[in-house]
């Protein structure tokens, strides 16, 4: 039997030069979890000077579209630049993705499906979290219809991500996760779930939030009409 040259799975995967992680997995979740707490602090206080009026649960929703674009922006956005080489990279970024794809090797042998989809997570939806995150500090009429453009899209995608997955795993027998319970429940399944959780609440928000500005309108304009 041929000795195995990656700890991914399926064990025979093709992903070439790797090369293991130099850096301890806690010491990587915590410059991960600092970077976040960082970009967050000065995000927040960046708002409540600028705007120290705003309502503190749209200084929270800013904080998460702000949170998201970054994540998808420049996360994502090393992935689909560096697809090609992953295996091999040692710097942070590149040894956050070989730790996460210990849940799903996709991520090391550039899928077509992975690669797709987060080249439009990129491109498309990480700006427009910016952009909704500075329509929530301006009140712009358009925040709530931008909103459920980006949360629907965060929806379609996590439910495509996760499908796909386990419809190769289940149907063709063909699993991408290592088969200890960590890497399937905290990697795979809860840190895709939180965009699935957050999403919902924000789409709902804004869904209401648009049905009540228009019965708003309607009984506006029926009064009128009565006069």
């Amino acid at each position: 039997m041929a000795e195995l040259t990656h700890p991914y799975y399926p064990l025979g995967a093709k992903i070439a030069d790797y090369s293991p992680n130099q850096t301890p997995v806690l010491e990587l979740l915590f410059l991960a979890a600092a970077a976040s707490i960082v970009l967050l602090g000065v995000t927040l206080a960046v708002v409540s000077y600028v705007r120290p009026t705003l309502r503190m649960a749209d200084r929270i929703a800013i904080l998460w579209f702000v949170l998201s674009g970054s994540l998808h922006c420049f996360f994502e956005g090393y992935f689909m630049i560096h697809h090609d080489h992953m295996a091999s990279a040692q710097d942070l970024f590149g040894q956050l993705w070989k730790e996460y794809a210990l849940s799903d090797s996709r991520y090391m042998t550039a899928d077509t499906l992975v690669l797709c989809m987060e080249t439009m997570t990129v491109l498309i939806w990480g700006p427009l979290c910016f952009v909704v995150a500075y329509l929530i500090a301006n009140r712009h009429s358009l925040r709530h219809a931008i909103q459920v453009i980006v949360c629907m899209s965060h929806l379609y995608g996590d439910a495509l991500y996760y499908a796909t997955s386990l419809f190769d795993e289940y149907v063709h027998g063909r699993a991408y996760c290592r088969p200890e319970p960590y890497y399937f429940w905290v990697y795979y399944f809860f840190m895709n779930f939180i965009w699935i959780v957050v999403p919902s609440y924000y789409l709902f928000d804004s869904i209401t939030t648009i049905s009540a500005a228009l019965k708003k309108h309607e009984e506006s304009a029926e009064g009128r009409k009565t006069q």
